[in-house]
């Protein structure tokens, strides 16, 4: 029944290529070149004198979520696609078709349990925006506050399902097959994407982490949050403060408004630092439709962030890692660089400083003191892949996420403020958070949060002493050793190959600060 269901979706693709024109897809494509048979059974609905970009739009309108999300991603990279295709595909972040009030009606009441006019003071039956997984209506709660609805599209979970089963199966032919795959790691890469899209469709989630990164932001000037209403939240149903600001890609209205465009370019790269360092929470869907800015003040602008149904993380050791590798980018140091790769085992035993540093300079050297609009980022990745490919480095699927976002800053720098000075606006908060990682401060806090486990430790000392002792008097202690050392072997060996795949992690890292600096990830 799924293989049926599977190849049906296959051909309704195939079907919507042939229908705006998009047959070469299908030539090229060896997977698909048995269907080419669908030109003279399903003739095109879409004259071809209508622009490529719209035809693309229209077919990943059709295709679904899945393909609106990629169409997004691909659309603030200008630098990489022709201007009428990145015009429409810009549309795709908040033009997707609405569906109809009356659905709309019928998920709320269904969800409150009452008459829409009983939740809401006002409700606004024409949606403010639409997107592929939720679409988005104005209104007014009890005591005048004006919000905005988010609602899930109906059907949307069977539509993904679908989707990602189609992914799934050309994901294990890609590993079958295809002469990179074992390295790539297509099935996890699907499965790691899965994971993300699907936390997308409970609205209780991204509820959680708008409250979240509001709570990290109370305090700051640069950032503005939207207050979440939990007793109007529910799976399908989100109620949140409504932003009034101008879209971050309305470059003529925050000119027109006199925004200081620089202080606002730099000011992107101290949020986008302090979420993913200090907070170690950051918001990893960042296309224009989810960006505002607040221009009330215009020559202290402020960001503004909507929907966060995807977020990221790292953990502590990545987060330190990364920023060695950053200051040591940011001081040209590509000995420090090859040097904290070695000694921390994540290149191949054997592997020659000297080569790793050679290797690191040739990608980096190049864009050092060059404004972002001299620099494109896409050739930096795929030299920097090349690199991870000379070292036996296997890709990572959880950086499918961070290299999402690292495209989609990139495009929005490119927008907002090209001649932005990555390197002199990032040093000082990278060199900053690193100060109070390691200073005398965090050594106290970091002594002072460990008392209490040193304390457990020595509670516990004696009886372990103590058990210790009977093993040996019982002459089962060696025994015990013995199985001991075959289990710190093992996790000796899963360490060691969890460090070398950190190189993936290193040169991603490399790669972010071309992108990452220039445009709030928020």
């Amino acid at each position: 029944m799924a293989r049926r269901r599977t190849w049906s979706r296959v051909f309704r693709i195939q079907r919507v290529l042939v229908k705006y024109g998009l047959d070469d897809i299908i030539r090229e494509t060896h997977y698909l070149r048995p269907l080419r048979f669908m030109f003279v059974v399903f003739p095109r609905r879409v004259d071809r004198s209508t622009s490529l970009g719209k035809r693309i739009r229209l077919a990943l309108q059709e295709l679904g979520p899945i393909f609106v999300k990629f169409g997004q991603a691909i659309s603030t990279r200008r630098d990489l696609l022709p201007r009428d295709i990145a015009d429409e595909l810009a549309k795709l972040q908040d033009e997707v078709p609405p569906f109809p009030a009356d659905e709309a009606l019928r998920i709320i009441e269904a969800a409150y349990g009452r008459p829409v006019d009983d939740v809401f003071e006002r409700f606004d039956r024409e949606p403010l925006a639409a997107a592929s997984i939720a679409q988005v209506h104005s209104a007014r709660i009890a005591g005048g506050a004006e919000v905005i609805v988010k609602i899930l599209r109906p059907g949307v979970e069977e539509r993904i399902d679908e989707d990602l089963d189609v992914l799934r199966r050309f994901a294990r032919l890609a590993e079958r097959y295809w002469h990179l795959g074992k390295r790539l790691k297509p099935v996890e890469v699907v499965a790691e994407y899965e994971h993300t899209i699907l936390d997308e469709l409970d609205l209780m989630r991204e509820a959680a982490n708008a409250a979240q990164l509001k709570r990290n932001f109370m305090d700051s000037e640069l950032l503005v949050v939207p207050e979440v209403y939990w007793d109007y939240c529910r799976p399908e149903v989100m109620v949140q403060e409504r932003i009034f600001g101008t879209q971050i890609s309305d470059m003529d209205a925050l000119v027109a408004a006199g925004t200081n465009i620089k202080a606002l370019a730099e000011n992107g790269v101290e949020i986008f630092f302090t979420q993913v360092f200090r907070h170690n929470f950051f918001h990893a869907d960042m296309h224009p439709g989810n960006i505002f800015v607040i221009t009330s003040d215009p020559k202290r602008p402020k960001y503004a962030a909507v929907d966060f149904g995807i977020v990221g993380t790292l953990s502590p050791e990545d987060q330190h890692y990364l920023a060695e590798n950053f200051l040591a980018f940011f001081d040209r140091d590509y000995h420090r660089i090859a040097q904290l790769h070695l000694d921390s085992g994540w290149v191949p035993e054997g592997t020659r400083v000297d080569q790793l540093e050679s290797a690191v300079r040739t990608v980096c050297e190049p864009i050092f003191n060059k404004p972002l609009i001299e620099i494109s980022f896409a050739q930096v990745l795929m030299r920097l892949f090349r690199v991870a490919q000379r070292f036996d480095v296997e890709i990572q699927p959880q950086m499918i996420l961070l290299h999402k976002t690292l495209f989609n800053i990139e495009g929005l720098g490119r927008q907002l403020y090209p001649e932005l000075d990555l390197w002199e606006t990032a040093y000082p908060v990278l060199k900053k958070w690193m100060r109070e990682r390691v200073g005398p401060e965090a050594v106290i806090r970091d002594v002072r949060e460990g008392l209490p486990h040193i304390r457990e430790a020595l509670r516990d000392l004696p009886a372990a002493l103590r058990h210790f002792s009977e093993q040996g008097a019982r002459g089962s202690l060696a025994v015990s050793v013995d199985v001991q050392a075959r289990e710190l072997r093992e996790l000796k060996a899963e360490l060691e190959r969890q460090r070398r795949q950190r190189l993936w992690l290193a040169l991603a890292g490399v790669g972010a600060v071309i992108a990452t600096l220039f445009v709030v990830a928020a």
